[in-house]
């Protein structure tokens, strides 16, 4: 169901484009309110540009973009994390809270040190090879 006002959307998706409309905005949202999302763009570009240089095989770049993938969901996810948690606790401190929170951002450190290993097993071996 819409607002009266009919800029709250309190009700289900009617269509595709509203859907898409809405995810767009969360993205937006990620980008411009995070700056660890935006520094996870800035090395997911960075790597993009790095594998057109040194060519690397398609192979290599399901693996690099499977990477980049995985860093940028968990991200998504530990944002989506902190703020049903601060809605909940209204910005007060519980040791649930914290705990969830932590165990979010652990999940976006694991995921940033696989794409690491990913990246080192990618492009180490391209570096070498221009060599």
């Amino acid at each position: 169901m819409v607002s009266k006002d009919n800029h709250h959307q309190t009700g289900k998706n009617h269509h595709l484009i509203q859907a898409m409309g809405h995810a767009i905005d969360g993205i937006y949202d990620v980008l411009s309110e995070e700056r660890n999302m935006r520094y996870h763009l800035l090395a997911g570009v960075t790597v993009v540009i790095c594998g057109f240089i040194v060519h690397i095989s398609r192979f290599e770049w399901m693996w690099i973009l499977l990477a980049i993938l995985l860093v940028f969901s968990a991200e998504f996810l530990n944002t989506v994390t902190e703020a049903v948690t601060d809605l909940l606790s209204e910005h007060h401190y519980d040791r649930y809270v914290k705990r969830a929170k932590d165990v979010a951002a652990g999940g976006v450190l694991l995921t940033a040190i696989f794409a690491v290993l990913i990246g080192l097993l990618v492009f180490i071996p391209a570096i070498m090879r221009l060599w």
